[in-house]
C-alpha cells in the first residue's frame, strides 16, 4: 500500500511539474515535411503548442509574430539557412531571448560549436531521439523561465 502511495505521489509531482510546461509554444522551423509532421505530433502529445515555418525567412517572421517559448531550427533550410536565421533572431531585441535548439543531420566535428557561435542555445542531431530532445527543451524552458 505504501509503495503504491509513494508511486502515486511521484506521478502527481511529475505531472504538476509538467503542467508548468504545458502549452509552451514551440516554433518548428523545418523544410522536410516528414520531419515536421513527426516533431509536431510528438510535441503535441506532450502538451506543447506547435507552430511551423518551412524556411529560415518564414521562421524569423513567425518568431516575431508568434512569440514562441522556444525555436527548433533546422540548419539546412531554403531561402535563409538556419545559421543565418538564428544569427538574425538573436540580433533582434524582440526575439534575442528566445532559446534556439539547432537540429541537423550533419553531426560533424565542430558543428555543435558552430551552432553555439551562431547563437543557438543547444544542438541535437537527426534522426531525432524525442526523449533526448524533450529533455533539452524542458531544460531550456526552465532556464529561460528563471531569467
Amino acid at each position: 500500500m505504501r509503495a503504491r502511495q509513494t508511486s502515486r505521489a511521484k506521478q502527481t509531482s511529475r505531472l504538476a511539474g509538467a503542467a508548468t510546461l504545458i502549452m509552451a509554444k514551440i516554433l518548428v522551423v523545418e523544410d522536410n515535411e516528414m520531419n515536421r509532421d513527426m516533431l509536431t505530433r510528438r510535441l503535441q502529445r506532450r502538451g506543447y503548442e506547435v507552430v511551423i515555418a518551412v524556411d529560415g525567412a518564414e521562421g524569423l517572421a513567425m518568431a516575431q509574430s508568434e512569440s514562441p517559448a522556444l525555436v527548433l531550427m533546422d540548419i539546412s533550410l531554403p531561402v535563409l539557412d538556419g545559421w543565418e536565421a538564428t544569427r538574425r533572431l538573436k540580433m533582434a531585441p524582440e526575439t534575442k531571448s528566445i532559446p534556439v535548439i539547432a537540429l541537423t543531420a550533419h553531426a560533424m566535428s565542430g558543428d555543435r560549436e558552430r551552432c553555439i557561435e551562431a547563437g543557438c542555445d543547444d544542438f541535437d542531431t537527426k534522426p531525432v531521439e524525442i526523449a533526448r530532445l524533450v529533455g533539452k527543451i524542458e531544460a531550456l524552458l526552465q532556464r529561460s523561465k528563471m531569467q
